[in-house]
């Protein structure tokens, strides 16, 4: 059996800068922390643990005095910062710099919806990271859209500013979009106009663009293993993309959840992931599916 790893997979350069600069303190002999699981990956998490790095939640981080501690790749809200200044926290920020100028938009953005008394949305997963972030910048006004069925929390009547967590599929938000397009229309009765709704995809590219790239590496393969954390937004979204061409795409996290009958009789297998999987994870799941291949059947 032919087992290939996709080689446009594993981490996007926003997770690649914040390990980086992770290991680069942790060499150095500092202690650091870092604020939240510095990827969406349990076992690249694990490893960065046994190099020295301590994962500490916000209550924990408001407790802090006088150390270093890291912000990953998906930001944080302004109150992070005002926390580290009065705790004399030094911040490493490895925030992605997608992410740094989408809350910059958002930020600008509020303030206009206030003088215009309209509402900035936002189409994400309530509670990540990267999501808290972005409320952040609005003092925690803005509207959290997590599917169709959250659409009902706009205002209509008012100016609507809708914004799209960086990792979410292009054609979810492209939904979302023309959903509230149409509500405003009905409502009004009139053409659109930017002053009624602004639509923004901010879609980090890196991201969107490895959808058609994955179809394809998904169709040229009997069976996909997608390896990804499950607390992935991103992996979410790519092992359905994959999934959704070659339904024989199986999720993994570790390599104790490959399944040996998945690949019984089978010619080529592919493995690939999220922006958050490292290679060298990926590399070992090709590795076991090989072993697993090489065995004589019924052993």
């Amino acid at each position: 059996m032919n087992v290939t790893v996709d080689s446009d997979s594993g981490f996007c350069f926003g997770v690649v800068f914040a390990i980086e600069m992770a290991e680069s303190q942790l060499d150095a002999g500092h202690e650091l922390y870092c604020l939240g699981d510095i990827v969406h990956n349990n076992m690249e998490v694990d490893r960065l643990k046994a190099k020295g790095l301590k994962i500490i939640n916000h209550e924990e981080f408001n407790e802090l005095r006088d150390c270093k501690v890291l912000i990953r790749a998906h930001g944080e809200p302004p109150e992070t910062y005002q926390t580290a200044i009065r705790n004399n926290i030094e911040l490493i920020d490895a925030s992605c710099p997608v992410v740094l100028k989408l809350q910059n938009r958002v930020r600008t953005s509020m303030n206009t919806a206030e003088e215009e008394q309209g509402q900035v949305v936002i189409y994400g997963e309530a509670g990540h990271a990267e999501v808290n972030g972005l409320v952040g910048q609005t003092n925690g006004k803005a509207i959290i859209i997590t599917g169709e069925q959250d659409i009902e929390k706009i205002d209509f009547k008012k100016p609507v500013y809708l914004f799209s967590q960086t990792t979410k599929s292009t054609k979810g938000f492209q939904r979302i979009q023309d959903l509230i397009k149409e509500r405003i229309i009905a409502e009004k009765g009139e053409d659109l106009t930017m002053a009624d709704f602004n639509a923004n995809d901010t879609i980090c590219r890196q991201v969107s663009n490895r959808e058609p790239q994955l179809k394809k590496f998904a169709v040229q393969h009997d069976v996909i293993i997608f390896v990804s954390g499950k607390k992935s937004s991103n992996g979410k979204v790519l092992y359905n993309v994959c999934r959704s061409v070659n339904p024989r795409t199986h999720f993994v996290s570790d390599l104790e959840e490959i399944n040996p009958d998945w690949i019984q009789g089978v010619d080529s297998a592919g493995v690939c992931g999220a922006t958050s999987t490292p290679m060298w994870l990926m590399d070992q799941v090709a590795e076991k599916l090989r072993g697993i291949a090489s065995e004589p059947q019924g052993a």
